[in-house]
């Protein structure tokens, strides 16, 4: 089952991402809804497969890094002013880290998701930005530092 996650969905998530034993009275206070609006939301988030489960990190602190790693190169049209890809990165709680660049590409994002098929609709999201006039992805491989 697919749905169209909204912001507090993507809130909800990126606090669960970062603590998955957050209360649902501060998450409630967090993303400013109600604790029965939170647990109606976590409650659709996991029996349409979004949340599928909850992580416990073991040994010596690190979790298993089972997301899709890809980073985004981006040109804007109008290199020094435009914030509009700054702004939508922002909002979307899979792009972990969005740098202003200097050289060749004038963003890069660091895309972390669940899927090959999430990354691919951040990418179409970004791409269709108005201010953005290209893109290159490249896909991680593997993981030998964290």
């Amino acid at each position: 089952m697919h749905i169209e996650l909204d912001d507090v969905d993507n809130k909800i998530i990126q606090a669960l991402t970062g603590n998955a034993r957050i209360s649902v009275s501060d998450l409630s206070r967090h993303v400013n809804l109600s604790r029965n609006a939170v647990t109606h939301r976590m409650s659709k988030l996991e029996k349409s497969g979004v949340i599928n489960g909850y992580q416990v990190i073991l040994g010596d602190g690190l979790p298993v890094n089972d997301k899709v790693v890809a980073i985004m190169m981006v040109y804007r049209k109008d290199r020094m002013r435009d914030t509009e890809v700054i702004k939508y990165a922002a909002k979307v709680p899979e792009i972990v880290s969005c740098y202003v660049m200097s050289g060749d590409y004038d963003v890069i994002l660091n895309v972390q998701a669940r899927s090959h098929e999430r990354i691919h609709e951040i990418w179409q999201a970004v791409s269709s930005l108005k201010s953005v006039d290209d893109t290159h992805t490249t896909f991680a491989l593997s993981t030998v530092k964290m």
